[in-house]
């Protein structure tokens, strides 16, 4: 395990790791134990009670923040004719077909979300073993590979992120930056802890929303009462 800094050390004494703090509370702690010199992403980590290795208890999607990221994201659009101008209008960074996929294979990757037209897939395929392992596959499940060119662009833009359970039952999910308003954050962390539960397998069996905790870039683990969102 690294060893941890002064400043984290003295930012962790702020945390009763014992307690489960109302959201409220938890995303003031969360600004309170920034010890990063830069605005700092605010990031939400779940622990859900399902069995990963079950195709019937995976979790995967992705859902639009109504207060955004605060990261302005770069979209590459694999898509040819009326839907590459489509593409272009809504504000695409990139927008075109074969020559991106040759400039991937060449090692390029100054984008973040990949959107493709459902017949452009044969051909991103073919990234398959380059864009898989660094999650930038076009999915359908998360809405990147849609003929909806126009409505993807802008989701993405406007705060759009993809969860994605892991092999341990964990989903980690950014919620902002530590400049946000309290209550943004607070408004983005409930709408995922809603979509979520709204996403819970029908085969997962016992207690699905195991544990919530909220952390800065560089700062400690604070966890969340799940009681505290008031959903049921």
């Amino acid at each position: 395990m690294a060893k941890r800094g002064k400043k984290y050390a003295e930012a962790a004494k702020l945390v009763d790791r014992t307690q489960a703090y109302a959201v409220a509370e938890a995303i003031e702690l969360v600004k309170k134990t920034n010890t990063a010199k830069f605005d700092a992403t605010v990031e939400a980590a779940f622990r859900l009670g399902v069995d990963p290795r079950k195709n019937d208890q995976q979790i995967r999607g992705a859902v639009v923040l109504p207060n955004g990221t605060g990261k302005t994201q770069r979209v590459l659009v694999f898509a040819k004719g009326e839907k590459a101008k489509e593409a272009e209008a809504a504000g695409a960074d990139f927008v075109g077909d074969s020559e991106y996929i040759t400039k991937i294979q060449q090692g390029w990757f100054d984008f973040d979300v990949i959107v493709a037209t459902p017949d452009m897939m044969g051909e991103v395929g073919k990234l398959g073993r380059t864009l898989g392992p660094k999650g930038l596959m076009p999915n359908p499940k998360t809405g990147t590979v849609t003929f909806e060119v126009e409505r993807a662009v802008n989701e993405i833009k406007a705060g759009k992120v993809e969860y994605r359970v892991d092999k341990a039952g964990n989903i980690h999910v950014p919620i902002g930056k530590v400049s946000f308003d309290d209550s943004k954050l607070a408004e983005n962390l409930k709408t995922i802890f809603e979509t979520l539960l709204k996403a819970k397998p029908a085969a997962a069996k016992g207690t699905y929303m195991k544990n919530v905790a909220v952390a800065s870039t560089m700062g400690p683990g604070i966890k969340v009462d799940s009681a505290s969102f008031g959903v049921k």
